[in-house]
This record gives structure tokens, sequence and C-alpha cells, in this order.
């Protein structure tokens, strides 16, 4: 029962964005704007965790961001095909790429912080 409640929990500060020490701070700043790119915090505000570790740190959350893209396109494709069968295949393709595209924020902000949760210091 304590594996699954840890599980939860891990599963919840991942969705949360949440340091991996402390589970407190936040890894990333808050911000309304659609427009700008997301910004990391460099440490956490709590328990002052190291974020960014060294240069090219993150390049293996690229292949998690991918992952996670793929999965949206293919859960999305398969929706839309079950939804609208009738719908042009060029239709669902576009449809696709939208869902994809508008995932990709947040691809970015998860890939990053499993990333860490997988590697922690």
């Amino acid at each position: 029962m304590k594996n699954t409640q840890n599980k939860s929990k891990l599963l919840l500060d991942i969705i949360n964005e949440k340091c991996p020490k402390c589970a407190q701070g936040f890894v990333f700043t808050r911000t309304s704007s659609l427009i700008k790119l997301p910004v990391m915090h460099y440490k956490c505000e709590n328990c002052a965790y190291i974020f960014e570790r060294e240069p090219g740190y993150f390049l293996g959350a690229m292949y998690i961001s991918y992952g996670l893209s793929v999965l949206q396109g293919i859960v999305a494709f398969l929706l839309i095909n079950a939804a609208i069968p009738t719908l042009p295949i060029y239709l669902k393709s576009l449809i696709t790429i939208g869902v994809i595209l508008l995932c990709g924020r947040k691809n970015y902000k998860m890939s990053r912080v499993i990333y860490i949760h997988i590697f922690p210091w």
C-alpha cells in the first residue's frame, strides 16, 4: 500500500512540476504568457536544490518529449478515427498535428521535470 502512495505522490509531483528533493518548490516560474518559452528556476526556492546541473544536461529530456509527442499523436489520431471514421485522412492528420503543437509547451516542461525526477542528484 505504501509503495502505491509513493508512486501516486511522485506522479502528482511531476504533474505539478515540483522539486524532486522537497516536493514544495516549483521547477518553472509561473507565467500566464503562452508566447514565451517557459523559464526554469536555477534552484529550488524552498530547499536550494540546483535544477540546472551543467550545460547540455537536459539533452536527454528531448527523448522524453519526443515520446510524449508520439504518444499524444497516436492517441489523438485513434480517438479522431474512432469518433469520425468518415473524415478524410488529411483532416485527421491536421487535427493530430494541431494536438501535438498545442501540447508542445507542456511537453517541454514535463520532459524536463520527468528527467530531473529520473536522475536526481
